[in-house]
């Protein structure tokens, strides 16, 4: 593996799959194994609270969607193949992220809601949880051409697993992985999807160029997977509100960091290629030849796609008894949490929220239930509204933190056509929050 691909690992604890991904044949697939794979952050790898970034609210044990209990998490992350972009042969920079509610041995359903903040782009199986309240399955999240691979993956995977039902609608969402990865050469594959699924586990996710966020953008900067969470007071019931963001969208000129908008008073050259090909990449906003990267000098993305251009899923959890219609509402605020970072949700741009409930199991089976369909009308535990407000709080508060996880998670990536989207630069953030009071000890 040579030294740029161990880079883009963004930690070395993804080396592994780095080279699991280059060494993996392209054809026939594998029955789906059950297995299980640790995955956690590494010791070295800082979030945003270890560089002084501040945060309202109280964030649970692991400060991760893991903190609401059976909650598992697990990835598959491909990178292979560097310089120019051929459609089919890569560069590839892409992965799968796959989230169980109740745990890979947890079969029952979940209330749920959803809402998007703006439409352009895709998470399969929403018209049932709409209509039902209903969650079936687990939740992938990957690249856009690769929906609809995940989304049948996940029912052969649940096929194989003999879990209830005679026929599922699983949660396959994505965002576009643009211009790192060859996108429209599909390499998700089917065996891709259940290595994620089977890897679930709970404890710490990795963060950052990992699973379905590995060729991300976010805020004009390396993107891609972050977590958080908050755990309410006893006052408010002592509840858990765990969030998951793959994020894809906005430019640094709107990132904000503790409100303020660090990246303009931060010095960054102008979107650059590690090195040039011949003919050279022209930037296709401007028309212009793209500059190779100077050494040593923090750059910005911003430029390398159309103005939001790209897409943020998030996935919220939570332990609170709570009916799909006050999901939903969990669900909106999600994007007040991203307002706070600075995002205005824009026309090309695809922000698609799901959140779920881990209470309440075994009330309604929907399409999994079985014969003989002789259980009485079940008894449910429902949050008055006026309880709800602690909930928007945290659900608010989790969305910023895990933004900004995911930016200081990221490290710098070069991928097709030698494009490569910069880390956030850690010292000029912590230099801009010092200078206005608000980096923490």
């Amino acid at each position: 593996m040579n030294l740029r691909l161990m880079a883009a690992c963004g930690v070395f604890v993804l080396c592994p799959l780095v080279a699991a991904a280059q060494m993996e044949a392209s054809g026939t697939a594998s029955k789906p194994a059950v297995a299980s794979a640790a995955l956690s952050q590494s010791n070295t790898q800082p979030r945003a609270r270890d560089l002084g970034v501040p945060f309202d609210g109280t964030p649970g044990p692991l400060n991760a969607i893991t903190d609401v209990a059976g909650v598992e998490v697990g990835y598959k992350t491909l990178i292979s193949g560097e310089g120019r972009l051929v459609v089919g042969k890569g560069p590839v920079r892409t992965g799968v992220t796959a989230i169980f509610p109740r745990g890979k041995q947890g079969a029952k359903s979940v209330f749920a809601g959803y809402f998007a903040g703006n439409g352009n782009g895709d998470m399969t199986g929403t018209h049932w949880i709409e209509e039902s309240g209903l969650l079936e399955t687990p939740i992938l999240i990957t690249n856009t051409g690769s929906v609809g691979v995940v989304r049948d993956a996940a029912v052969a995977w649940m096929v194989q697993q003999k879990r209830p039902g005679e026929f599922w609608y699983p949660v396959s969402a994505e965002t576009a992985d643009v211009p790192l990865n060859d996108i429209k050469g599909q390499h998700v594959t089917t065996q891709d999807a259940w290595d994620a699924l089977n890897s679930a586990t709970g404890g710490l996710p990795l963060e950052g160029n990992v699973g379905g966020g590995t060729g991300m953008i976010c805020n004009g900067f390396k993107g891609g997977t972050g977590t958080s969470s908050r755990r309410l007071s006893a006052e408010e019931g002592g509840y858990t509100v765990g969030v998951l963001v793959q994020c894809n969208y906005g430019g640094s000129h709107q990132l904000r960091v503790a409100g303020i908008p660090v990246a303009r008073e931060m010095k960054l050259q102008e979107p650059c290629v590690e090195k040039l090909l011949d003919p050279p990449v022209v930037n296709w906003w401007n028309g212009k030849q793209v500059p190779v990267c100077k050494p040593n000098v923090a750059t910005t993305a911003d430029g390398v796609r159309a103005p939001e251009e790209g897409s943020i899923i998030v996935i919220v959890a939570t332990d609170a008894p709570l009916t799909p219609d006050q999901l939903k509402r969990l669900a909106r605020r999600v994007s007040v949490g991203l307002g706070r970072v600075g995002a205005i949700e824009g026309d090309e741009s695809g922000d698609i929220f799901l959140a779920f409930s881990t209470a309440n199991a075994g009330a309604d089976e929907g399409n999994s239930a079985e014969p003989p369909f002789k259980d009485p009308n079940a008894t449910i535990q429902r949050m008055q509204s006026w309880k709800m407000d602690a909930m928007f709080a945290a659900v608010v508060q989790a969305t910023e933190e895990a933004v900004i996880n995911t930016i200081v998670a990221a490290k710098t990536m070069v991928g097709a056509d030698y494009w490569t989207i910069p880390a956030l630069p850690h010292d000029q953030l912590q230099e801009v929050l010092r200078k206005h009071g608000m980096l923490q000890p």
